[in-house]
């Protein structure tokens, strides 16, 4: 799935319509269709009211960072979230994003017998599967994933689970619910530990640089940034992206925060 490029636009002029509710979700999520000028779309509508408070997350909203990861996806280039704006729906001011429908068939996560992933995978750690046996949990040596594993480490992404991969029919990957982003304190938590501590990829090195051109005070960036998260939050994704800049490698697990968030998946 292609996102038209006017998707923006429709989820902040469209007409929400609610259709029914993800009960899945920690916080309200709510299934919508979107709806102007003839065009139509799946949407999800998260309003700020049905957010539970999070002691770690006190400055802003939920609502607010996921459209702030948007917009730092954009500027990437690399377009691994939906369309995402802020508006107003009918409980309120909150998140809507582009509805996406992931493809079953494709496998980016796998539980493995033995020490070491085969080829075209990596390994993220062990985990316990019943009975006292332990299994390999790995992830797909993808170059998608190793794009989010960047835009993840730009807005210190404290939750990145397996759920919150989404492989199209396409071949397109996205990733979704970054309500629990752009802390000031180092918070990485994801399943996508992989190339911790590898070299980046020139690309990746050309997106950061891009990235802390458009982060300089007056910044295209900063400026969609700016109403929707605090000044602090921007200054510290400025030195995430000097700090990844400056290493030249995919970050590492600090050892003061869980590493890989509970339930992975």
């Amino acid at each position: 799935m292609t996102p038209p490029p006017d998707a923006a636009e429709l989820l902040a002029r469209g007409e929400l319509t609610v259709r029914g509710r993800i009960r899945e979700a920690s916080n309200a999520a709510l299934y919508c269709t979107v709806s102007h000028d003839g065009r139509e779309a799946a949407c999800i509508y998260k309003p700020v009211a049905g957010e539970r408070p999070l002691w770690d997350f006190p400055d802003g909203t939920l609502a607010q960072r996921e459209v702030a990861a948007y917009e730092v996806s954009e500027a990437t280039g690399w377009g691994l979230v939906p369309p995402t704006v802020l508006r107003d729906g009918p409980y309120g001011e909150g998140m809507c994003q582009l509805w996406v429908e992931a493809a079953p068939e494709a496998e980016l996560l796998a539980l493995v017998d033995g020490e070491e992933p085969e080829p075209g995978w990596k390994a993220i750690g062990f985990a316990e599967v019943g009975e006292g046996r332990t299994a390999l949990l790995v992830h797909a040596d993808d170059e998608r994933l190793r794009r989010l594993a960047v835009l993840d480490a730009v807005v210190n992404n404290a939750d990145r689970k397996g759920g919150h991969l989404l492989p199209t029919g396409e071949g397109r990957l996205y990733g979704i619910d970054h309500g629990v982003t752009f802390n000031v304190e180092n918070k990485l938590r994801t399943l996508l530990w992989g190339w911790a501590g590898e070299p980046l990829t020139r690309e990746a090195v050309d997106v950061l640089e891009r990235l802390r051109k458009d982060l300089a005070e007056g910044g295209p960036l900063t400026a969609r940034l700016q109403p929707l998260i605090t000044g602090a939050e921007i200054d510290a994704t400025r030195a995430r992206v000097a700090a990844l800049l400056a290493s030249g490698k995919h970050p590492e697990p600090s050892g003061e925060w869980p590493a890989i968030p509970w339930p992975p998946v």
